[in-house]
């Protein structure tokens, strides 16, 4: 692959400290529940995207989304947590199981306060909070129930997954739309690197209901298209918008040493590199910060352009922004000098629950394979990408690159890598 952007000589790589791996996944997906389930269906190509069906959309001008009926809280959640809880919460509890599980991590053996919970929220729990206003308003102020007070609360997936679990090491949430996830996986590492020895992280979205998808209209890209295998074309000369999405994925992301130390079987990878910038004021001349982005996730891993593997891409699937991202992709990396992806087009946006795509990354580590963007994309002509698109592409996946953007300026990049045999220390 040829380098389109050299690293400046004064940004050398920090000093490394503890290195977080991963050593568990938990997904939701609306092409798939479980982490292999979606793998598979994700490598053919299989979409999510279909009619919603939790409200009546025909009086909307979006009609489609990436929903998940197949996840029934009942299966996942006990009757008493789900009814103090929205439907974000109960997908990210069941993630957060699914996770522990996978990484063979069992919080009742483990110092309460060595464990931590870190997640991302675009907008906390929507449903449950539109439920409760619905009781206010046509059954007046005794009908609202107590637990709306804490249900809608964007932290309340980290205090719950914190609860459960008995993890009352350093907790938190990032609050920062689509890029939020990468930046709380990159908090997650910080939290490490103070002492913490266990951190579940990442994150799930759940806003399909009147209230969450009028929110999410007042950003203008959404796509209205009616045609499930067209309505959400990243890089093609049709993109008309995207599709918002529910579900996600939680890690659990350990310090290197004390996964040894507790058995765990080999981590899917490192997160390496991780960096964060907001665009400048429209109208300053300035560059957006998705470069600026980039390539400090590049510089903060100590890796090479040439070095990267695979691009796991933000795909607006607006033309502007779309034209954005592959100019930046271009300038750093060489005209298609490196496959890029966008499985998200086959779930939706997920916001707060985009570190879905890390944990997509990690699977291509894993398997060596980049995953396919959905299979009607036809890539613009004018995008110097290489897309990959319909198929899987099968290559040796060492080091890849996630990239997400948060409506109002947000940018983030977050590097993952293959993890050695000694834990990348």
């Amino acid at each position: 692959m040829t380098a389109g952007t050299a690293l400046p000589p004064e940004t050398a790589a920090p000093p490394r400290a503890a290195t977080a791996v991963v050593t568990g996944l938990g997904i939701v997906a609306a092409n798939g529940i479980g982490t292999e389930e979606y793998w598979s269906n994700t490598l053919r190509a299989v979409s999510g995207l279909r009619p919603i069906s939790r409200f009546d959309a025909s009086g909307y001008p979006v009609r489609l989304a990436g929903e998940i009926p197949a996840f029934r809280t009942r299966e996942h959640i006990p009757s008493r947590l789900a009814v103090q809880t929205d439907r974000w919460t109960h997908m990210a509890l069941a993630a957060a199981d699914a996770a522990l599980a996978d990484a063979g991590a069992d919080p009742a053996e483990l110092p309460e306060y060595d464990m931590a919970v870190v997640t991302s929220s675009s907008s906390g729990g929507t449903e449950f909070g539109q439920n409760e206003i619905e009781r206010l308003w046509s059954r007046g102020p005794r009908h609202v129930g107590a637990y709306q007070s804490i249900a809608w609360f964007y932290a309340a997936t980290t205090g719950q997954i914190s609860i459960r679990h008995g993890m009352r090491g350093p907790c938190g949430v990032v609050a920062a739309e689509q890029a939020g996830a990468l930046d709380a996986l990159a908090h997650a590492r910080r939290v490490l690197r103070e002492g913490a020895r266990l951190v579940v992280s990442g994150g799930t979205d759940a806003s399909l209901c009147p209230y969450g998808l009028v929110a999410q209209l007042s950003t203008g890209r959404l796509s209205t298209c009616r045609e499930p295998d067209r309505a959400y074309l990243p890089f093609d000369a049709r993109a008309r918008g995207h599709l918002p999405g529910e579900g996600g994925a939680l890690l659990i992301v350990e310090e290197a040493a004390a996964a040894r130390r507790r058995g765990a079987r080999r981590p899917y990878g490192e997160i390496a590199g991780h960096a964060a910038t907001f665009d400048p004021p429209p109208g300053s001349g300035r560059e957006p910060g998705l470069r600026r982005a980039v390539l400090g996730a590049l510089r903060d891993a100590g890796t090479r352009p040439e070095d990267v593997d695979a691009v796991f891409a933000d795909a607006a699937a607006v033309p502007d922004l779309d034209r954005a991202e592959a100019d930046v992709l271009a300038r750093v990396f060489g005209p298609r000098g490196v496959p890029v992806t966008a499985p998200k087009s086959l779930t939706g946006r997920l916001y707060g629950g985009a570190a879905l795509d890390v944990a997509t990354a990690l699977l291509s580590i894993r398997d060596g394979v980049v995953p396919p963007t959905a299979a009607a994309v036809v890539p613009h002509p004018d995008h110097r990408i290489d897309l990959v698109v319909g198929e899987p592409r099968p290559l040796p996946v060492r080091t890849v690159l996630v990239v997400a953007r948060g409506h109002g300026g947000m940018n983030a990049a977050l590097v993952v890598r293959e993890a050695v045999a000694d834990g990348g220390a």
